[in-house]
């Protein structure tokens, strides 16, 4: 089974697998952080038995966010969790300050969750 993560300032087209939307605007950060946490605890949890699609309109900055933030979840450190990233998806993934900045501090705010 396929689960989708949107990432995109306004909703988007339907698609025929389990989605959920998450408003979180280009070059900016998620409008709802709890919401945010909760969806990629979810993701996170769900790549162990499924595969699963993060999606951002041009899948860098929001796209490269999430996937940082997944990284600390499976327990590479915070501080290193965008270099981690960029080495391994794209090298001008998390284009922000401000998303460097939600990566540091996911790791400190947000304990992970067990699988």
């Amino acid at each position: 089974m396929l689960f989708a993560l949107h990432l995109l300032g306004r909703a988007p087209e339907p698609v025929p697998w389990p989605a959920r939307w998450l408003r979180w605007p280009d070059f900016r950060l998620p409008a709802d952080r709890a919401e945010a946490a909760q969806a990629l605890r979810e993701v996170w949890g769900g790549a162990a038995g499924e595969r699963v699609e993060v999606a951002c309109g041009g899948g860098r900055g929001r796209t490269g966010t999430a996937l940082a933030c997944l990284a600390v979840l499976d327990g590479v450190p915070a501080a290193e969790a965008v270099a981690y990233v960029r080495a391994r998806y794209d090298p001008r993934a998390v284009e922000t300050p401000w998303q460097r900045r939600y990566v540091r501090g996911f790791g400190t705010a947000q304990p992970p969750a067990s699988r």
